[in-house]
């Protein structure tokens, strides 16, 4: 038995010195961040953790100490005393002068972290099984952020990418140097929307509103990855987030563009597509949003996941299909597509489950069909 677990406990340790640039990513500490308020965060971590390492340096030395100087193969005996008022007096006020130390800091940086006042943009975000949605108030400007990582990458197809797992195809955008406060919720179940860089972590909870903020500093633009912080099912590991900050010109023109492409979208849907272009529209669009759960190949998960392939939903009533997908079906885990999707990316994904696999029933769904169901 003993040879055995020194087997496997030798095996483990050559494993890890044999794999340095593995351990290369391993850092003990928290991330200082980009932010003051992540920076603030951080200074009162290192402050709790010194004063955590003192009280522990002091505490064990006096115990090392006296059980080294007072042992009994010294000759020495217990002293008997009872009731010292002065030590008592000593082990009261030390705590509590320690306790002080570190209130005054961490209630400080509480009170700047919950400050939501005076905030130039408000951002709405929702999450959803398994992706986030959102909304900036009063700029007519929302979306859905959906993973990008590829199925091929996930079952080790191909090589994993740089950004395994953190990349998505819609960045949410924000300008540095203005006050941007989140507004976070949830459509079903508890998520937490998470970036470490600019120091911001809140649940996500169905029904109720979360407040967070920041100012990213002018000269720090770029990428801040995150991800959802709460087991939320299946595909938790799969709803990343990516901020984007830009200067507020960038900003600007950001926003006109994000109203343009909305508008040509909506355009879009009055348009003539044929079978051939809403097929290979919807075979993108099902990989994005729909194979998580029903498979690449249609397959399904089991039973909480039903195959689409030869199903009667996606070979039979074409008008149950389509309120189906629009509408999705309570009690189960069909959420419902009718804002998460277009109406070309609707009548294009519904196209391709009645077509693909070997379903085959000819059925073309086109997005007027679509606009005219969600009436």
């Amino acid at each position: 038995m003993f040879s055995r677990t020194w087997q496997r406990l030798s095996s483990v340790v050559l494993s890890l010195v044999s794999a340095p640039a593995a351990m290369a990513d391993w850092e003990l500490n928290m991330p200082q961040g980009v932010t003051e308020v992540s920076q603030s965060i951080y200074d009162l971590h290192m402050l709790i953790f010194w004063i955590c390492v003192w009280i522990g340096v002091v505490v064990f030395g006096v115990m090392f100490y006296s059980i080294f100087t007072h042992r009994k193969s010294k000759g020495a005996k217990a002293s008997q005393f009872h009731e010292s008022v002065g030590l008592e007096l000593l082990w009261t006020a030390v705590p509590t002068a320690i306790l002080i130390a570190m209130a005054v800091p961490a209630t400080t940086t509480l009170v700047e972290m919950y400050d939501t006042t005076d905030t130039d943009i408000d951002i709405k975000i929702t999450g959803h099984q398994w992706k986030w949605q959102y909304d900036y108030l009063g700029e007519d400007v929302g979306f859905f952020s959906n993973l990008t990582t590829s199925q091929d990458e996930i079952y080790d197809r191909t090589a994993k990418g740089e950004n395994y797992l953190l990349e998505v195809d819609k960045h949410v955008v924000v300008p540095t140097g203005k006050k941007i406060r989140f507004l976070i919720t949830s459509n079903d179940v508890i998520h937490a929307w998470w970036v470490p860089e600019i120091a911001v972590k809140k649940d996500a909870i169905p029904g109720y509103i979360n407040e967070s903020w920041v100012i990213v500093p002018e000269g720090q633009e770029g990428l801040y990855r995150g991800q959802c912080a709460e087991l939320c099912g299946v595909d938790h590991g799969f709803m990343p987030i990516v901020l984007e900050a830009v200067t507020p010109a960038e900003y600007e023109v950001w926003l006109v563009d994000q109203r343009a492409a909305a508008e040509a979208e909506a355009a879009a849907a009055l348009g003539d597509f044929s079978h051939e272009e809403l097929m290979t529209k919807g075979a993108e669009v099902y990989a994005r949003s729909c194979a998580a759960c029903h498979g690449v190949e249609g397959a399904g998960m089991g039973n909480v996941f039903p195959a689409l392939v030869g199903s009667p939903i996606a070979t039979g009533d074409m008008a149950a299909h389509i309120d189906i997908v629009i509408n999705g079906k309570s009690g189960t885990a069909m959420q419902a597509f009718a804002a998460q999707l277009s109406e070309v990316d609707l009548a294009a994904v519904i196209t391709y489950e009645r077509n693909a696999w070997g379903n085959d029933t000819g059925d073309t769904v086109t997005p007027k069909m679509i606009i005219d169901a969600k009436q």
